[in-house]
């Protein structure tokens, strides 16, 4: 028996088609696709400007009902965007959604991205570069690291979609310390049941002057949901690469579910190499045992052995 097709999907998806093609033809190269029965695409977006070329590259999901009812799953990734700034990029894409709510948003997100990065060039403020990239001639013209780095998640929920101003803040543990050669890395932690409760705990720890002054905020969460037996998961590197790939890692081997895990880096001047990557996940693991999402100390060190699994206790 055939499948019914709702007319409302239907029509948003010859909308999704028409606009994906007008995005082609506008942006050429730029624009990316990445499964397009997925309703995966990726756009690199240049201010166009030699002496201060800023790139960033956005990652885009389209739901079966947007335009109409619901906004784009979307990533911003660039290793020099950093914690308040990503913030306010954000939620001025956000705004524009709001404001033009059921009608096709992209190219208005694409164009405001890029006039984010023309004042963004021409501010006194400079771009630094994390510890960890050495670009080569090729790849600060491509930023492919960036390009190549698609970890979206098809299932994700709408991370504004919902909003209520008077949302509770779910509780934020502050873990210790550890310092090494003038860089001080903290961890933060906090029960998440949904993407919406990540952003709103990244947008209260980054009220912290302190936690928005890191030199990089690392995070990873996993949510279960229970009707579909799998994971909602994502990460972030806020420059320093690869380290939100591992910090996600670690939270699979542990498995650990309802969590979200921030650590916070303050560079000291000090190049530490590999170490920089032991010290964001050993403060993650000895956050996440003190709070008691895995069994004990010994046997998060164990559990580096991927056929042996960790039962977490629940989020309180």
């Amino acid at each position: 028996m055939a499948d019914i097709i709702n007319p409302e999907d239907e029509g948003d998806l010859q909308a999704q088609i028409e606009e994906v093609e007008a995005l082609s033809s506008i942006y050429g190269d730029e624009w990316c696709v990445i499964d397009e029965a997925s309703r995966i695409f990726c756009i690199k977006i240049s201010n166009d400007l030699e002496e201060t070329k800023l790139t960033v590259c956005l990652q885009i999901i389209l739901p079966p009902d947007y335009p109409s009812a619901a906004p784009p799953i979307y990533q911003i990734n660039a290793a020099w965007l950093r914690g308040p700034e990503r913030a306010k990029l954000a939620n001025s894409l956000e705004d524009l959604y709001v404001e033009h709510a059921g009608e096709s948003i992209l190219y208005l997100w694409v164009e405001k991205i890029r006039d984010f990065l023309l004042e963004r060039s021409q501010s006194s403020e400079p771009v630094d570069r994390p510890e960890n990239v050495n670009l080569t001639a090729e790849e600060e013209e491509d930023d492919d690291e960036d390009f190549k780095t698609l970890r979206l998640n098809t299932e994700a929920e709408h991370l504004f979609m919902g909003q209520e101003n008077d949302e509770e803040v779910p509780p934020i543990k502050h873990g210790n310390t550890i310092t090494d050669r003038r860089s001080t890395f903290q961890p933060h932690l906090a029960p998440v049941v949904t993407p919406r409760q990540v952003k709103i705990i990244l947008e209260k720890l980054y009220e912290n002057k302190k936690i928005a002054s890191a030199t990089h905020n690392i995070y990873a969460y996993r949510i279960y949901c229970e009707d579909k037996h799998s994971f909602l998961q994502d990460c972030e590197d806020d420059g320093e690469t690869a380290a939100g790939g591992r910090l996600l890692h670690l939270l699979q081997i542990l498995d650990v579910r309802n969590v979200l895990v921030v650590v916070s880096r303050w560079y000291g001047g000090i190049l530490l190499g590999p170490d920089r990557f032991k010290h964001i996940n050993n403060c993650a693991r000895n956050i996440l045992v003190e709070e008691g999402y895995t069994a004990s100390l010994d046997e998060a060190n164990k559990s580096g052995v991927k056929t042996k699994k960790l039962k977490n206790k629940k989020t309180k």
